[in-house]
Order: C-alpha cells, then sequence, then structure tokens
C-alpha cells in the first residue's frame, strides 16, 4: 500500500503484531513486475492490499492463494474480502453538517475517483428534498502519490465555476488534499472562506486540515476501526476460522469535525451567528431556548421565525443536531460509556440521548458505536 494508507492502518495493525504474526510493507506504486518476485520471495500467508485502479487487478492476476483483504474499494472480488468506509454515508455527513446553515448554495468539488462518485451521490441524495440551487465540478490530478503535495493550481474551468457560485456557499471536498486546494483557490480568487465559501473535506487527515488556512473541517473516518477490522479478519483468514467469498465490509464515518473553514460564522444574520455561537459553546450544559433568548435579549417568535426562514429548522432541532454530532464524535473516538457521552453532549439523561440520535440518525447510540 501507499505511505499515506499505512500511516492510517499502522495504529490497529499494530496490536496484531508478534510471533505468530509479522508485517512486510511494499509499496503499491512499485510497477507488478517488481512485486511478483519480491511476493514470491516473501511468501506471505496473506495479502493485504490497498485498492487502486489496474495495479488491483493485477495483483489479482498473480493467483496468490493465500487469504487477501482489499482494502479502500466498495467492490468485491471472489474469494477476496473487500474492507472500506461508507463513502455514501461520507456524502450525508456533509450534506448534513452544510445544511444546518442557510447558504444560497451547495456543491461538491469530485475527483473522478470511484469513491468520489458515492461521496458527492450520498450528499445529493441528502438534499434532494431541498430547495436549494446544487453544483458540482471535478477536478483531476489528485493521485494519492501526490497527496502531501499543494502545490498544484486551480483550472480555468474551476476559477469560472467558483466565481459562478451564489453565495454564500457551502462546498464539500471529496478528500482533504481537494478540500486544501478549494481553499487555495478561493484565496487566490478573493472568495473569502467560510464568510462566501464554507469548505468541508473528508477524511479528516491532521496533517492536511491542520496545515491549511483555514483550518479544514472534515468528515472523520475511523482509521482505527478499519484498521480493527482488517488485522482481525486476516487473522481469521489465516487460522481458517473465516470464509470469504464476494464480500466488502463497510465502516461508518464518525461526523464531522468542524475546524475554521465551516461554522456558524458563515451565517450572515447577526442574531442567528450569535445564537449557533451561544449553542456551540454551551452545549454540554442544560440550556433551554428560553435562557438562550433572555441572555441574547431576543423574542423568541423572532428567533424561531428565523431559523424557520433561513435554516429550515427550529432552535431546539439546532440544538439538537448539534449535540448529537458531538456525541458521534465522541461514541467513534473514546471508550466511554453511553452514559457518560450522554454527560458530555448536553443530553445528561442516556434515554433522552437516545431517542434524540435514533430520530436523527435511524440508529441506538449503542448501534453506531458498534
Amino acid at each position: 500500500m501507499s505511505e499515506v494508507f499505512l500511516r492510517r492502518l499502522t495504529p490497529a495493525l499494530s496490536s496484531f503484531t508478534g510471533r505468530t504474526q509479522d508485517y512486510r510493507i511494499l509499496s503499491i506504486h512499485r510497477e507488478i513486475e517488481e512485486l511478483e518476485p519480491i511476493l514470491a520471495e516473501i511468501n506471505p500467508s496473506g495479502l493485504i492490499t490497498e485498492w487502486l485502479p489496474q495495479k488491483t487487478d493485477q495483483l489479482l492476476g498473480l493467483k496468490l492463494s493465500i487469504p487477501h483483504i482489499i482494502v479502500a474499494t466498495h467492490k468485491c472480488y471472489p474469494n477476496v474480502l473487500s474492507v472500506d468506509v461508507d463513502d455514501l454515508a461520507v456524502g450525508r455527513e456533509a450534506a448534513e453538517a452544510l445544511s444546518m446553515v442557510g447558504f444560497k448554495s451547495l456543491a461538491c468539488l469530485g475527483n473522478g475517483t470511484p469513491y468520489s462518485s458515492l461521496r458527492i451521490q450520498g450528499f445529493m441524495d441528502t438534499i434532494s428534498l431541498k430547495e436549494i440551487p446544487f453544483s458540482r465540478h471535478t477536478e483531476s490530478g489528485f493521485e494519492e502519490l501526490r497527496y502531501s503535495e499543494s502545490f498544484t493550481k486551480p483550472t480555468q474551468a474551476m476559477k469560472d465555476w467558483l466565481e459562478a457560485l451564489p453565495k454564500p456557499c457551502g462546498i464539500f471536498a471529496v478528500h482533504d488534499p481537494l478540500g486544501r486546494f478549494l481553499s487555495g483557490a478561493c484565496t487566490q480568487l478573493g472568495i473569502g472562506v467560510p464568510d462566501e465559501v464554507a469548505i468541508i473535506g473528508a477524511n479528516n487527515d491532521p496533517l492536511v486540515c491542520g496545515l491549511t488556512f483555514p483550518m479544514l473541517s472534515s468528515v472523520s473516518i475511523p482509521w482505527n476501526e478499519v484498521g480493527k477490522v482488517v488485522g482481525r479478519s486476516m487473522q481469521e483468514m489465516i487460522l481458517g476460522q473465516k470464509q470469504i467469498t464476494h464480500t466488502c465490509q463497510l465502516i461508518s464515518p464518525s461526523g464531522v469535525f468542524l475546524r475554521h473553514s465551516a461554522n456558524h460564522l458563515a451565517i450572515q444574520d447577526n442574531m442567528l451567528r450569535r445564537s449557533m455561537s451561544y449553542m456551540t459553546e454551551r452545549m454540554k450544559e442544560p440550556i433551554s431556548i428560553g435562557t438562550l433568548c433572555s441572555h441574547l435579549n431576543i423574542s423568541r417568535r423572532t428567533l424561531e421565525r428565523k431559523f424557520k426562514e433561513i435554516l429550515c429548522c427550529t432552535p431546539w432541532e439546532m440544538l439538537c443536531q448539534i449535540r448529537v454530532n458531538h456525541a458521534k464524535q465522541l461514541l467513534s473516538a473514546t471508550v466511554h460509556p453511553i452514559s457518560r457521552v450522554a454527560e458530555l453532549s448536553g443530553f445528561n439523561d442516556p434515554e433522552r440521548m437516545a431517542v434524540v440520535f435514533k430520530r436523527l440518525t435511524g440508529k441506538s447510540p449503542s448501534q453506531f458505536r458498534k
């Protein structure tokens, strides 16, 4: 696999390393003529590979007859286990986060890969009932080999696309390097981020998100869980405890990690911006809409009308969504019991959190964590 993917899976895979199982690392960017003799010499008990177009078919063509797991694809292959993040759900997470703000338009920036199409489809499915202009654009040249590089200039077609979008606009870039690229393109064109364009990427890679200005919001992928599934499944396959036919195991994303590139500051209405700030900062406290109105010195009727007109929800529904988003991150990134997650998310009562969580996500907190 590539260095990028190896970095994602190593923390979880390392727990399976021992006297009974060891790893040899090969770069997937080597030519198949190099890989074939090396694999023959190593004679591995199992093979874990990152999916790449053409290279995957070449590796399968070697007919190694050993347990084989392919990571990062929804495609199913005979006698191989595929493991991937649920890309449709990644798009849905981004759409739900951007739908929390009253943008004049929404858009997706893709890179032409299979996961890009799935993530955009999930985004479109989520906003399909909303009467809001939608646009998409594809920009190529973001191969994994150049994942960490950030010098590419936007094409004229992309510049024209960005300038024509009704502002303020929320844009989902299907992975973090594309989000970083988009942020840089906006800066070159004098388009403010997040005031005119709010950006959400995907993968939540700290080496990309943290080195982007403004820092990039992103759909969080539980790479540790992906690595656990891969390591455990390979162990079971080698021991003959797991039989594979045509199987793909999908891992759900774990919410959106909001940074400066997409947050409530993008809301133009001052009253709503102050309300969202208050809700976010005091999410863990047992606040009510009445206390919110009193603190901001605004009438409840006016606040509810503005929320309905601009954000298409009530203030209470928005507060519930903020708390559920925070609960998602805690459920996927910590081992806190459900009762503690409810407390840290402002629900206090686990039963109350379970009711709201299932209403907004379709799953109970324990199902989401599993």
